[in-house]
């Protein structure tokens, strides 16, 4: 009888421990994949520690080209938010019902900058003086990055390109062509105004008009496939504050107007 009860008790204990465990794993912090455009890296993690802590979810960051970052959404890749730094992977995603369509909405601007090397930033002053060097020019590979695909219409329209074309040097984001004007792999480089307040050596040169490129427009959305859409909106609506921008305004970004 005793050893009847005995065990009627350790297995009552046990329910108990376990609805114990249940219930701190159900407060517990939460964690969201928040899958950004490289040029955005500065700002989302000076931004991450005070949401953190104010509202006990933690921030993983994947940090890629927009059109990388849309091929691994596409795929199947762990994410509860995109942030692009175009429209056209946005627009892909949503026409593939992979996005919140509906939560949508556009969250900064940028313009586009050519950065020259340190030594030739008193050679180079404006794309068209690129001509001359015998050095090459960094963009972002257009089909993949939206700063790559600004640029080229810039060129194009500044009657650059083809002029240019056997001088430039792909790269995979812009955080990589940073890297080759900085090391001086590249004679000049273009790259949003907010990747040109992070640099080191290399300076900012020439601000294209906006008139010669696509609006450079980072829509935000919360993906269709997120496990915690309550959180991941919540940064989204974090992202929007004025505390945020002003953030994002000390990297080079714009605000929308609301």
């Amino acid at each position: 009888m005793k050893r009847a009860f005995s065990i009627i008790v350790l297995f009552l204990s046990i329910l108990f421990l376990s609805g114990c465990t249940q219930n701190i794993k159900d407060t517990g912090s939460k964690d969201i994949t928040v899958c950004a455009a490289a040029s955005l890296r500065e700002a989302l993690e000076e931004l991450k520690p005070g949401f953190e802590q104010s509202r006990n979810i933690k921030l993983s960051f994947n940090f890629a080209s927009s059109g990388t970052l849309q091929k691994q959404i596409e795929e199947g890749a762990p994410a509860d938010l995109f942030i692009s730094a175009g429209r056209k992977q946005m627009d892909a995603l949503e026409d593939k019902g992979l996005i919140d369509k509906a939560g949508r909405r556009d969250l900064l601007k940028n313009r586009l900058v050519l950065v020259a090397a340190k030594e030739y930033k008193d050679i180079i002053k404006t794309a068209a003086e690129l001509i001359s060097p015998d050095a090459k020019i960094s963009i972002g590979e257009p089909e993949t990055v939206p700063a790559g695909q600004y640029a080229k219409e810039s060129l194009t329209n500044l009657s650059l390109w083809d002029k240019l074309s056997g001088k430039l040097v792909f790269a995979k984001d812009v955080k990589q062509v940073l890297a080759y004007v900085e090391s001086g792999e590249a004679a000049a480089g273009i790259v949003y105004a907010s990747d040109a307040t992070v640099l080191k050596d290399s300076c900012a040169v020439q601000t294209f008009e906006e008139s010669t490129h696509s609006p450079i427009v980072y829509p935000a959305a919360v993906v269709s496939a997120s496990r915690d859409k309550a959180s991941a909106e919540s940064f989204f609506d974090y992202l929007m504050s004025d505390e945020a921008q002003q953030v994002f305004g000390k990297y080079g970004f714009t605000a929308i107007s609301r």
